[in-house]
């Protein structure tokens, strides 16, 4: 595993915009930053994809053994939305996709950080815009990235067994979130679903129907939303959902891993694994460790603690009380003084790709760079 730097390509901006990847800057900075790549040899590549499957292994027995404990509390799930978890998983409710977050230098084994088990934001990026932007400097070259066909092959097993239209839903004026939805509801169309696109906000709710309705009044009967699911559930609005048969992607069970209460509880339950990280439910006495908001997102409210001092705390919207864990820090590798984090993609249970966040300090956040990456020989 290298870094490697390069010239962008002329006009990048407008290439990548072809793909829809309008967000490639943010203030002022590139977001999509084709200056540089990653290459990794194929046993690299084949080290990460066997993590990932490893990794997800151990998460799908996770679900089963909270179920069965009655472990939600651990997971700020509130009584009342116990019984649609436990249905959604007793029904086998599909899921589409899954990243988890590695830090790796090409030597020792990966180890996860976290898992972003329900929003999918990154997979434009590493579907799409990496993929043409290596046939652009390379038509020869390789990558690890089938995320696009894994997301067709993932729909048409569910179109498979069920044709019901899925409404896809993202919160108005977000152009990520909306681009990011898109480019997921285009690939349900090419494996043969019926679709329709809505904000949010737009999502209403008949009483007399006891049904969510779309802005026609029509019914939905399955929908794909951009909004976590710990919102959604802290919604006045959303208590709904216990009323209704709508179908949710992803699916409710997706509330247990999407939580970083998964940490801990996966190093208890498989203490030997070379790709986890110790992790606590209690903040530990020595050590050098992070502190984590269980369901904070891109970076926020996180505190990095060496030898009992705090030596680095990021700003963000959560509150932090006692619902945090604790994971052993791990020295992300450093490339000129820059923090990879790999993406590694499961879509439809397939390991299928890859993309890199990169930042200057060792928290990767919502403005960290996306890097492409290449396999070499």
């Amino acid at each position: 595993m290298r870094r490697r730097t390069l010239d962008p390509r002329p006009n990048w901006q407008q290439r990548v915009e072809q793909y829809g990847l309008h967000f490639h800057t943010l203030r002022g900075e590139p977001y999509w930053d084709e200056s540089a790549c990653y290459t990794f040899s194929k046993y690299e590549i084949d080290t990460i994809e066997r993590a990932t499957y490893a990794l997800f292994d151990m998460c799908v027995e996770l679900v089963q053994h909270v179920i069965d404990e009655k472990m939600f509390g651990l997971f700020l799930i509130p009584p009342e939305y116990e019984d649609l978890v436990v249905q959604s998983w007793d029904d086998e409710h599909p899921s589409i996709y899954g990243r988890f977050d590695l830090a790796f230098d090409g030597v020792g084994p990966p180890k996860m950080l976290e898992f972003n088990a329900d929003t999918p934001t990154g997979l434009v990026e590493a579907g799409v815009a990496q993929w043409f932007w290596l046939k652009d400097v390379d038509e020869r070259a390789d990558q690890f990235n089938s995320i696009h066909e894994r997301l067709i092959e993932g729909w048409k097993h569910i179109h498979a067994g069920d044709d019901t239209p899925i409404h896809f839903a993202a919160i108005s004026g977000e152009v990520e979130d909306y681009i990011t939805v898109e480019y997921l509801r285009d690939t349900a169309i090419q494996a043969g679903f019926k679709t329709d696109y809505l904000d949010v906000e737009a999502i209403g709710w008949d009483q007399n129907r006891r049904t969510f309705v779309d802005r026609t009044g029509r019914p939905i009967q399955r929908i794909f939303k951009l909004y976590p699911w710990e919102w959604l559930i802290r919604d006045n609005f959303g208590k709904n959902i216990l009323q209704s048969k709508t179908r949710w992607m992803e699916p409710a069970w997706k509330m247990i891993l999407s939580s970083k209460s998964i940490l801990p509880l996966l190093h208890q339950l498989n203490p030997d694994s070379p790709y986890l990280l110790p992790a606590w439910f209690d903040e530990p006495e020595s050590g050098d460790y992070v502190r984590k908001p269980i369901h904070a997102r891109e970076g926020a409210n996180i505190r990095v603690v060496r030898n009992g001092r705090t030596e680095l705390e990021t700003d963000g919207p959560y509150q932090v009380g006692r619902d945090v864990v604790y994971q052993q820090l791990f020295p992300l590798p450093s490339y000129d003084g820059r923090y990879p984090v790999i993406g590694s993609w499961v879509i439809n249970g397939w390991a299928a790709g890859i993309g890199i966040r990169e930042d200057d300090g060792i928290v990767t956040t919502n403005t960290s760079r996306f890097i492409p990456h290449q396999m070499t020989d």
